[in-house]
């Protein structure tokens, strides 16, 4: 029998077994004020700081480069906790070498086409960084920023709010926008993301979190045997430079189908044209519920090697999965390990990729007076 996570936690708790800092025992937890402590130090002299928190067994390490989730630990079946989340165990290998490793990404998460979008009759250029599209924001995004950290506990939650200020014509887009991003940890283990954003002139935001996970435990090898279920019966196929066509495809019948549970491996080499040229997986699934005022359920990762489970919940109308085709064994994550292929997969809750230049897509149009709001949960389990 599986048992829930809460039992396992309790059960280790009981058993008076003590945690360790990685490959540890889990024992139960209340949440506890976030710990600051320097990470290291930008090549100006610029201080990046890490923050620790910890509540209902999950246990996460956040830098203030990037917003950052250096660390993400949660239990095995068994109750032994791994770090769950790809990432480097200095700042320099973030500065010069990181795929986006559990950072925030805006402006813009994910591309736009050829940098470039008309807003109220006037033509922007973006900063370029994916061939001749713009990427997460471009070649210096949110996600290479310095964000003001300030630690909370409310009520039974711990957490973090972050703060950025985005500069008007800042990699090319208009308007001075002001972001708040709030993690926190609940009762229960959770990890919410609440996403705000406000702009003084006309702008386009898409904000979103890239952490890459792997829930045998980061540097454990490939993650084909993970199972995945997505609710979508749609996906955006894409161009040679992974641009959406503007096409809502089907998913029956492809590879691209996760309705029912299975295993990701499966179909990953399959000879469909989108996958090879993605080199795998790296598209955006249509959500079946659309735009949604509160958080509903949308995906579920479980790996049967450790019974761990996530379970995603957002507001968002697509999610982009990606199998980490790109990792390419010259990165060596925090466990002293070298990260390959396959070895880690992303699950972005966002508005579609190159929304401002396609009609049919949800806008991602933001206007003074009004605010961006966005929330999307992780779930864990055992």
């Amino acid at each position: 029998m599986e048992l829930n996570r809460r039992t396992v936690i309790a059960g280790a708790a009981a058993a008076g077994i003590a945690a360790t800092t990685l490959g540890g025992t889990a024992h139960a937890t209340g949440g506890r004020t976030p710990v600051k402590e320097l990470f290291g130090k930008l090549a100006d002299g610029t201080k990046v700081y890490r923050w620790s928190l910890e509540n209902g067994g999950t246990r996460m390490k956040v830098l203030s480069w990037g917003g950052v989730v250096q660390c993400l630990e949660i239990p095995d079946r068994h109750g032994h906790y791994a770090n769950i989340s790809l990432g480097f165990d200095n700042i320099d290998d973030y500065v010069a070498k990181t795929p986006y490793f559990g950072a925030l990404i805006g402006r813009y998460g994910n591309r736009i086409g050829k940098g470039q979008f008309t807003l109220d009759g006037k033509s922007y250029q973006l900063s370029v960084n994916d061939g001749v599209n713009s990427l997460h924001g471009g070649t210096k995004g949110f996600d290479k920023r310095i964000w003001d950290v300030e630690p909370f506990t409310k009520g039974s939650d711990v957490g973090l709010h972050l703060y950025y200020t985005s500069v008007d014509g800042e990699m090319g887009y208009p308007g001075t926008l002001k972001t708040k991003v709030t993690y926190t940890l609940t009762k229960h283990g959770d990890w919410r993301i609440d996403y705000e954003a406000t702009t003084d002139k006309a702008t386009v935001v898409n904000l979103t979190s890239h952490v890459y996970w792997n829930l045998a435990g980061e540097g454990s090898g490939t993650i084909e045997d993970h199972e995945l279920t997505i609710a979508a019966s749609r996906y955006t196929p894409t161009d040679s430079g992974l641009i959406p066509t503007g096409e809502l495809a089907k998913v029956a019948g492809t590879p691209f189908d996760f309705r029912k549970t299975k295993s990701i491996g499966r179909d990953i080499r399959d000879a469909h044209p989108q996958q090879v040229t993605a080199k795998g997986y790296d598209h955006n699934w249509v959500l079946d519920k659309g735009i949604t005022a509160k958080p509903a359920h949308i995906a579920t990762l479980r790996d049967p090697s450790s019974g761990r489970t996530l379970k995603i919940a957002t507001d968002q109308p697509g999610l982009q999965f990606y199998s980490g085709n790109f990792l390419d064994g010259t990165l060596v994550g925090t466990g002293g390990r070298t990260y390959r292929q396959g070895d880690a997969l992303c699950l972005e809750t966002q508005h579609f990729p190159d929304s401002p230049n396609q009609p049919s897509f949800p806008s991602t149009v933001l206007r003074p007076g009004q605010t961006y709001r966005s929330t999307t949960v992780h779930s864990f389990g055992a």
